[in-house]
């Protein structure tokens, strides 16, 4: 099992030049804590004006930085939108590039087409051509990063022979992925030989079902790239505390003002009828329900790692058992906690949950800037 946090930039209102520095800032010096206390990823996404949400619209810029002030940490742009009307593909494989260069070969390289209206509507984009554009993504980045020269004719881009710079340190190029917001995009990221970046909630039967048709369906793939990269993330929280109360209390008023603020974006299929997004409001099968399990008299749902050590160990080990190897934890939303006390869960949790997948990170990550 694998862990990274997991950055949306959600940002409360008032919007200030002096909010915004807080939340970015913030960020950065949880990458920099994570990277010391041996987390796998640090990923940050791409979006474009969601109000509160996310104020995430350069994620290379923050990743950019995550890297300068890192030693070990995985980069993850999770996930470039790939929409030509918003990132041209050319300029995504020569960004990436940089990045891998920046961080000495440590970019993993999250794919996504977008699912609010918010956002492809501010771009003009056709809903029912992004899954096209996207699959046209995933399959000329890697031949970007290989071939000299490169030429293509294609649906949403075309040109001439160049020779697209620089290439990246990871050879045969670096990890990529697609986010799984909707039910059915695991598939396509098996079938391509992408990991699975899940960034929507679900239940345990549920991403157990999906998982396991993924690793079936990945054996006989037909891959876009040089490499196959099998991994299954799922997104969660965490507040991690030694008072199970004090955690319940806390990062349950985490993820109710996430949840709070992701029911008032503009999901493409609300808005504009197309068979191309077939969920409403970002929700999986069963994912709008009351998942608090009745044994536990906080209320905290089924999956979510907030509480004390042992409760996130167990949590942990339940979604370990369905066959996912990774985890990326929101963990703070439009300032909610305090910073000393984010950090201060993230420290818990290295110390007492870490350890019970994989031995002491922190002794390793100490061994290696030895």
């Amino acid at each position: 099992m694998r862990f990274g946090i997991f950055f949306e930039m959600s940002t409360p209102r008032p919007f200030t030049s002096e909010t915004d520095l807080l939340v970015y800032h913030n960020s950065l010096e949880q990458a920099r804590l994570a990277d010391e206390l041996g987390f796998d990823w640090v990923w940050c996404v791409e979006h474009h004006f969601l109000e509160e949400y996310s104020h995430s619209s350069a994620p290379e810029v923050v990743l950019a930085a995550v890297a300068a002030q890192t030693s070990r940490i995985r980069v993850g742009h999770g996930a470039v939108v790939c929409v030509p009307e918003m990132n041209h593909p050319v300029r995504v494989a020569e960004r990436a590039a940089v990045l891998d260069i920046i961080s000495g070969g440590r970019l993993e390289l999250g794919t996504a087409r977008s699912s609010t209206w918010t956002e492809l509507g501010g771009f003009n984009v056709d809903p029912d051509r992004t899954k096209k554009t996207w699959d046209e993504f995933v399959r000329v980045l890697p031949r970007m990063w290989a071939d000299e020269p490169f030429a293509y004719e294609g649906l949403c881009f075309s040109m001439p022979e160049r020779n697209v710079l620089p290439k990246p340190v990871q050879k045969p190029h670096p990890p990529m992925w697609v986010t799984v917001t909707s039910p059915g995009t695991e598939l396509d990221a098996a079938e391509r030989g992408l990991g699975c970046l899940g960034v929507a909630s679900t239940t345990y039967a549920e991403q157990e079902r999906r998982t396991r048709e993924y690793h079936r369906r990945i054996l006989s793939c037909d891959a876009v790239g040089g490499v196959i990269n099998d991994q299954v993330t799922t997104l969660n929280f965490l507040y991690c505390h030694e008072d199970p109360d004090v955690a319940a209390r806390t990062g349950m008023g985490m993820v109710g003002l996430f949840g709070l603020n992701n029911a008032h974006l503009l999901w493409t299929r609300e808005a504009y009828p197309t068979r191309a997004y077939q969920s409403l409001g970002n929700l999986a099968p069963g994912g709008g329900a009351d998942r608090s399990s009745p044994g536990d008299p906080r209320g905290v749902p089924e999956g979510i790692a907030v509480g004390d050590p042992e409760r996130v160990i167990e949590v942990i080990r339940r979604w370990e058992d369905i066959g996912v190897t990774g985890i990326n934890f929101l963990v703070n939303a439009s300032e909610t906690i305090p910073q000393e006390q984010v950090l201060d869960s993230l420290r818990l949790f290295a110390a007492e949950v870490m350890p019970a997948f994989g031995g002491d990170r922190l002794a390793a990550a100490e061994a290696g800037r030895c």
